[in-house]
Formats: structure tokens, sequence, C-alpha cells
């Protein structure tokens, strides 16, 4: 930020392909990593100039985090061009630049990028969202001003600790909290299953974290609260079930007694400092975020945004006791709701609803190099968010579908079922597939409707009977049922799906959607939502039964 460079921030799960492409895209010369990343992109950019692609020609430089240079790494880096230096090394040479009057700070501009956030690709070549100094800043005025209505804002007494993805733009806009108000940062030293161990040694004040890891926390407690018994036992679950009226009856999240007697344990999981919490990413169940308040004693903030406004819009209050919603736009954040005729959603129904749109300094200006998507994802000035939400009587925003198909995992994972379902759909079993998943979950399922003549064909080579006038007895036989999960996972193997994108259930149907019965458009097209009201028994049973696995050969 000094020297008014634009940084490229990459996952780690990105890909190869998609990361040739943002190579690319953006020519990037330096990569900063940790050396376990040395030998896969020297062999990346190998492999780039042996195909002829010229995707990486622009990669010159790989500068690593360790002090120490292994010989291993050095040899591969030479043999793919790269010149390979430590962070030590950028830092002397940075001093020696000082002391020779050389080095000079280039004061950034509001309208700057500062940084590329790359988005998942689900549905093509990734999309460089440009995040912009004005962005960052607005987002984090906005955020700290709603926190500092409800309680005291954040500040120089604050810690948190940062453990999420830095190329995840909800963890930029705490850091960025962090640097604007003087909050301590403390790193993770790296493995998120030892997190809890980290927290204990820095005891931070403010803690901002997603659905996945909370989900683990409620998880957690609640099995030690199942374990309890006697005394014990029926203390704790009476000062939960008071707690839980209180809360519900707006009387807050403190109680002088239960809260030393009985939750200073739970407290103390997360260091035992922690006056404020907040989720994002991705959709958390009420039951959940209503536990968590009682056990932790603080204000939980559920956020809403996108990587494209910098993830923090739209926040609830810390003295609302309702949960199911995402509360209300912050300071710097316009937003309107647009009909959707087609399903139903307008601003005239009651409560409104329609697709979100956002308007403001937090939103950014488009995508790096891709005009045609920035057109597409604006209207009139207006960022089109692709969820569809509801205004409810007191002003704040619910989230109730998804304008697009793709939808999100409780991981924050995005999935895009239409292109799951053109691979699955080639299985000589499915005659059609609707691929379903659930924010609030962690994996997909699957409807399909078999195609007669090759399943009855596979049973009569495989021992299993078909029955011509009731083939329904196939349904549930489980050898028929991992023969065509095994054909599934064949075809997600070659077309390079990753494990969330294979369904961990499926349930197998003999009549076809039709138009007569509802289920699909004049064009053929599947009525997504009232195929999840009619199947819902389906839905729900899905869920509760163990995974299928694929058979090992």
């Amino acid at each position: 930020m000094y020297q008014g460079c634009t940084t490229i921030a990459l996952y780690d799960t990105l890909g190869p392909d998609a990361a040739k492409f943002v190579f690319n895209q953006t020519r990037m010369a330096t990569v900063f990593c940790s050396y376990e990343f040395v030998a896969s992109l020297s062999k990346l950019k190998m492999e780039d100039a042996k195909n002829g692609e010229g995707k990486m020609t622009s990669l010159k430089n790989i500068v690593v985090y360790e002090d120490n240079i292994r010989n291993e790494d050095k040899s591969i880096a030479d043999e793919a061009g790269l010149n390979l230096v430590t962070m030590s090394y950028v830092i002397f040479k940075g001093e020696e630049s000082v002391k020779n009057g050389k080095s000079s700070i280039v004061e950034a501009k509001p309208d700057d990028v500062y940084m590329f956030s790359y988005t998942s690709g689900t549905t093509g070549d990734p999309k460089g969202v440009k995040l912009t100094h004005k962005m960052i800043v607005s987002t984090c005025a906005g955020l700290n001003y709603r926190i500092g209505n409800s309680i005291d804002a954040l500040g120089f007494g604050d810690c948190y600790i940062s453990y999420l993805p830095a190329a995840h733009s909800f963890e930029q806009s705490i850091f960025g909290m962090c640097s604007l108000y003087g909050m301590k940062c403390g790193f993770f030293s790296g493995n998120v299953q030892k997190i809890t161990e980290d927290i204990q040694v820095l005891k931070p004040t403010f803690f901002p974290s997603v659905p996945r890891l909370y989900n683990r926390i409620y998880s957690k407690i609640q099995a030690k609260v199942k374990e309890a018994s006697g005394v014990k036992g029926y203390l704790l679950q009476k000062a939960i079930a008071d707690k839980l009226w209180y809360l519900k009856n707006d009387q807050g999240v403190i109680h002088n007694v239960y809260d030393t007697v009985v939750f200073s344990a739970m407290k103390n999981m997360l260091g035992g400092n922690i006056r404020l919490m907040v989720t994002g990413s991705a959709p958390i169940a009420g039951e959940v975020l209503d536990f968590l308040k009682i056990c932790f004693c603080c204000p939980i903030f559920e956020g809403y945004g996108m990587t494209e406004t910098c993830a923090g819009s739209v926040t609830t209050f810390s003295n609302d006791p309702t949960t199911g919603m995402v509360g209300g736009p912050l300071m710097h954040t316009k937003v309107k709701l647009r009909d959707i005729p087609e399903m139903n959603y307008l601003s005239t129904n009651t409560p409104p609803k329609g697709e979100i749109m956002f308007y403001g300094p937090g939103v950014t200006k488009g995508y790096f190099m891709n005009p045609e998507k920035t057109a597409e994802t604006f209207l009139n000035g207006w960022l089109l968010s692709g969820d569809v939400g509801q205004v409810n009587p007191n002003g704040s925003l619910k989230i109730v579908d998804r304008a697009k198909n793709i939808f999100k995992l409780s991981q924050g994972e995005y999935i895009a079922p239409e292109k799951l379902e053109n691979v699955y759909i080639q299985s000589e079993f499915v005659g059609q597939i609707w691929v379903y998943g659930d924010s609030l979950r962690d994996h997909i399922i699957a409807f399909i409707v078999l195609d007669p003549s090759p399943s009855k064909k596979w049973c009569v080579a495989n021992g299993v009977e078909w029955n011509n006038d009731d083939a329904s007895s196939v349904l549930t036989n489980t050898e028929f049922r991992q023969g065509v999960y095994d054909n599934l996972c064949k075809l997600a193997a070659g077309a390079k799906l990753s494990s969330l994108e294979r369904p961990k259930q499926m349930t197998l149907l003999l009549d076809p959607w039709t138009e007569a019965n509802e289920m699909l458009t004049p064009t053929q097209k599947l009525k997504r939502n009232i195929a999840a009201l009619k199947l819902k028994e389906g839905i729900d049973r899905m869920y509760t039964e163990a995974p299928l696995k694929m058979t090992k050969k």
C-alpha cells in the first residue's frame, strides 16, 4: 500500500487452470508464498512453457517467507527460470534503499485499487473484483458505526485473531478495521484445527468467524451439555433455558449469577475476554446463533454482503433478539429490491420481496478486464446480488432465495447446480436430475428420475429383479443404488469435480417431471422452487441419512 501497488490474492485451493488464468490476466511478476508452493508454481510455469500456452510468461520472482531456501526449491525454481529470494532479503534491500535516499512513499488515492479478489469461478473463469481503498475505508466506518451504536466501538483496547483467508473480502474488512481503529491483530499459527489453542494464548476481545467454525463450537458444547448429569446437569439445563427465555424476551445475554457459575467455562473456550463476535460469509442457523450468544455472554452480529461489496453491507443490531434475518444496511450502503415476476417475487408482496441490489462507496466499480461480466452485474449503477430478499415490517432484511441458481454451502463454497446437472445427466441411468443444496448444510444431494431402458438392462445383467409393471423395488435396492452412485462418481472424476460437487445422498424416482405435474416450465426447465416444496420430505430424509460412498475397485 505504501508503494501504491495492487496485490492479487490467490487462494491455495484455486486450482492450476484458474491460477494460470489469473497470471495471464494480471501479468503478475512476483508471488509471495511459503516454501511449500515453490515446487508447484515452478512446475506450473514449466508446464505452461512446454505446452506453449504463454499464460505465465510474466512470472519472474518468488519470495518465500521462510529465512532459509531449501536446495530442492532453489533447483526447481532455477529450472523454471524463476528468481527465488527470501522475505528477509526483500526487507534488507528496502532498508538499503532508504539509507541511499531512493525510497519514497506513494500516497494512495481513494479510487486506487489495492487488491483484486478473484471469485471461485464455478460457472467459468474467475472474476477479479476490484477492491479500492475507498471501499475498505467506507465499509470499516459503516461497521464500526453500527457496533458503536450498540456497544463500545472497537479501538486500541481490542484484539482479534486473524485466521480467515487473506484473499477473502471478509478478512480484508476486518483487517482494515484493525488498521484504521488501532486494534491489535494476532495471526494464527497456521493450523485451523488448533485455532482454540492459539486463542488461549492471544485471548482476543473481538472474534469474527464463519458458520463452519461456529457450528463446530456449538456441537462441542452441546455434547458436553448432554454428558452432564445430576445436579450439574440440572443446573446447566435450567441456566440455558432461562437465558434463552431472557434473550427472546429482549432482556439481553448477561446474567450475573449464571454467567459466573455456569457459563464461565464456555467463555474461556475463546480466551475469556470476548466482548463481541461477528458471523458472516454464509447463513447460520438461528438456534446455533441464540445458543452461542447465551454461552459466550456477548452480542453476535450477523452480517451479509458480497465480495463485490467488501463483505460488510448489512448487519444485525446487538440488541435484536430475533434470528433468521441479516439486519439492516450500514450507513455507507443503500439497498433496494428488484422485481422478479417469473418467480413471483415482487415489491408489492406483503412483505415486499425481490432481488437485492446494492449502491454506495463500498460497492466495486466492476471486474478487472471483464466489461461483459461487469455489464451483466450492474443495472443503472446498482449491483445485482443474485440473492432474493424480503424486507420485514421492522425494516430488517431476510434472505429467502437465490435469483440465480448458484448457492452457498455452509462452508461458504459456491455450488453451480446446472453445471453439475450437465455432468451427471450423461449417466446411462439418468433421465432427469435435480441437484439440491442448502446453505445451512455442508453437502449436496440429488433427485434422479431413472431412464428405464438402460436401468433395466443393468438390473438384468447384474441379477437385480426388474418388474415391468412395477419397478419401484429397484429404487431402494442397495446393489442398484450403488451402481448408479458409482457411475455418478466416475463422471465427477472425469469432469474434475471437487468432493463438494458430488452428492452425498440421492433419491431415485420413476415418474418423469413434466409440465403437467408442474415440475417443468414450457421451455422444459425445472421449477426449482416448486421442486423444493414437492420433494421436501425427500430432502429432509436425505439430510438425516449416512452419506453414500463410492465402491473401492
